[in-house]
């Protein structure tokens, strides 16, 4: 059942400035320690000189990305679903929920592990790399697979914390599992000398811890989804709607990945330098990109719990603020990588052809922020009001562009590719600013009398 057709739930905090950033700031910092793990890593594998290993690193990351956040759904879903509980004041549908995601992670986990042969080849042939880089993603993907059970379900542990407006046990959580991993890194790859594999194997002990300790976090909240009935986890109405926000999410993960797998695919055409400039300046995009969503992830608290309230005024209030602070970062944070990408570079490569190639580009990175700003933080709102259906029909949408950019740029090269990426990010922004209208309107069907009082409150 949706929690927002309940009745009224219960009363939540007012909608402020300072709830936004009380929610937002600790999984902003718990965000910036993932794109440091991925510099962390780059960093590494770029000290060994060799430009095919740090393409194949770069591959591998995309190519897990693709497997695993197409499963991200679990996190979103789970956050959405379980912040509406929380709103609508029911404990008992907080706990199904984790369950429930926590029973779809360790099956699809294992799918995947059972799979990992045909799923290392289709990433082999989607790429087309050099043989150097080919041989050395192999070797990525044949150990990192293992930890597929794990980071999934850490997606829902993570989802179940953040629905219930706990971000700052989502920053522990965080850091925890990305600060294992940068030590076992920086000592399987430099000291060990494990090279790509080393990376991939810091990756599967970092996830392995993450889950033990999320589970043990989540017992000292209250909540224990092992001990939910397993008929309450399979009922039909609880089980089919998670479905189909999961599968939503799911698709629409899939276009954003599939946008992304293109952009690396087509850059490692054009040579082991493009390929490696490219994973270097995709690490600024993540950095912003991590900023941005610690205000979608508040958006996705505050939506969904007054969804779940059936509070219109804190809804609106909570859109208002997210889109604010999201444009004010993208700002910030685009002016910042002008001023300092040149040394961001340097301090990340020392292979000369990458560094001269990822100047050429710094420019199109740095605009990444500004062009994602909107998309962030509808996607907060999105996924908080579970308007999971529209969102994937306007990422599919997104995607579409970006198709059309790179067919259109086909002579323009490396150029191109980052035209495109600009486009898809700016198309999924749009699309939601002029569809949100008439979804809030019907999430919330009251008389305009009542709209308008609950607007000014």
């Amino acid at each position: 059942m949706n929690p927002a057709a309940a009745g009224p739930g219960i009363a939540g905090p007012e909608v402020t400035h300072r709830r936004m950033l009380a929610l937002a700031v600790p999984i902003t910092l718990a965000n910036v320690t993932t794109p440091l793990l991925g510099l962390v890593g780059t960093a590494a594998v770029g000290r060994l000189g060799d430009a095919a290993l740090l393409g194949a690193l770069a591959l591998g990351a995309v190519a897990f990305d693709y497997l695993f956040w197409t499963f991200g759904a679990l996190r979103m879903a789970t956050a959405g679903l379980t912040a509406q509980a929380t709103g609508a004041g029911n404990a008992a549908e907080i706990d199904r929920t984790l369950a429930r995601a926590l029973a779809a992670a360790l099956a699809v986990g294992l799918v995947m592990v059972a799979l990992q042969g045909p799923l290392a080849a289709a990433a082999v042939r989607l790429f087309g790399a050099s043989p150097a880089v080919t041989g050395a993603l192999s070797a990525y993907f044949a150990v990192r697979i293992w930890c597929a059970p794990f980071t999934l379900a850490n997606y829902a542990i993570l989802g179940s914390t953040l629905g219930r407006g706990r971000t700052d046990l989502g920053l522990g959580l965080q850091v925890a599992i990305n600060a294992v991993n940068v030590v076992l890194t920086l000592l399987f790859v430099l000291w060990a000398d494990y090279g790509v594999a080393g990376a991939a194997l810091a990756t599967v002990l970092a996830e392995i811890a993450g889950t033990v300790l999320g589970l043990a976090v989540l017992q000292r909240l209250g909540s224990r989804p092992w001990r939910v009935p397993v008929a309450e986890i399979v009922e039909r109405a609880g089980l089919t709607r998670m479905l189909a926000v999961n599968g939503d999410v799911m698709v629409r993960t899939l276009a954003l990945i599939t946008a992304l797998a293109l952009f690396s695919a087509l850059g490692a055409r054009s040579g082991d330098a493009t390929l490696a400039a490219n994973a270097v300046l995709q690490n600024l995009f993540l950095v912003g990109s991590f900023f941005l969503d610690g205000f979608a992830t508040a958006a996705e608290v505050l939506c969904g719990q007054a969804l779940g309230a059936r509070d219109e005024g804190r809804f609106r209030a909570a859109v208002r603020l997210s889109l604010g602070w999201c444009l004010g970062f993208a700002l910030a944070v685009s002016g910042l990588f002008l001023a300092v990408g040149g040394s961001f570079i340097d301090a990340i490569t020392t292979a000369p052809e990458v560094r001269a190639v990822a100047r050429d580009y710094l420019v199109y990175a740095a605009l990444t922020p500004v062009a994602a700003a909107a998309a962030f933080a509808f996607d907060g709102v999105y996924v908080g009001a579970t308007w999971t259906r529209p969102m994937r029909n306007l990422m599919l949408a997104a995607l579409a562009v970006d198709v059309a950019v790179l067919a259109l740029t086909r002579g323009a090269g490396n150029t191109g590719l980052w035209l495109a990426m600009l486009a898809f990010l700016a198309a999924r922004g749009l699309g939601q600013a002029l569809l949100y209208p008439r979804l809030v309107a019907g999430a919330f069907p009251q008389a305009p009398a009542g709209r308008a009082a609950e607007a000014a409150r």
